[in-house]
């Protein structure tokens, strides 16, 4: 299979490469097929829409923040990241992590009730 992606030109891929959201993510419920794309040696991933291959969700694991963060049985939590040219305004949403399963495939949204999760937290800071 073949997607057309403006970030990474025309990338192949095998059907079994393919993460399954079954309720989508929150506000893109329409769309359920991802593949999650890497950088080597990069911090961010890529959460690709398959069939919407301009929707792309940058992504950082949440587990380089805080070891402790909310676990799910076999899922591993990153969070949404809101991108910026000045790296002092790049936020992650702590508040509704993507949870990803890359083994079984699969994935899914949730929203964390604890308000010391905030949905813009400051990815870097200014020293």
């Amino acid at each position: 299979m073949k997607i057309n992606t403006k970030q990474f030109g025309t990338i192949e891929f095998d059907e079994e490469k393919v993460i399954k959201f079954e309720s989508g993510l929150l506000g893109f419920e329409e769309y359920h097929d991802y593949l999650l794309i890497t950088e080597e040696n990069g911090y961010f991933y890529w959460l690709t829409s398959i069939d919407q291959p301009e929707l792309v969700f940058p992504l950082f694991p949440i587990r380089l923040l805080e070891e402790t963060y909310h676990e799910e049985s076999s899922f591993e939590p990153f969070s949404i990241v809101t991108l910026d040219k000045n790296p002092a305004n790049i936020t992650v949403n702590l508040k509704a992590p993507v949870y990803l399963n890359q083994e079984a495939k699969t994935g899914f949204q949730k929203i964390i009730d604890d308000e010391n999760y905030p949905v813009e937290y400051n990815l870097f800071t200014e020293n």
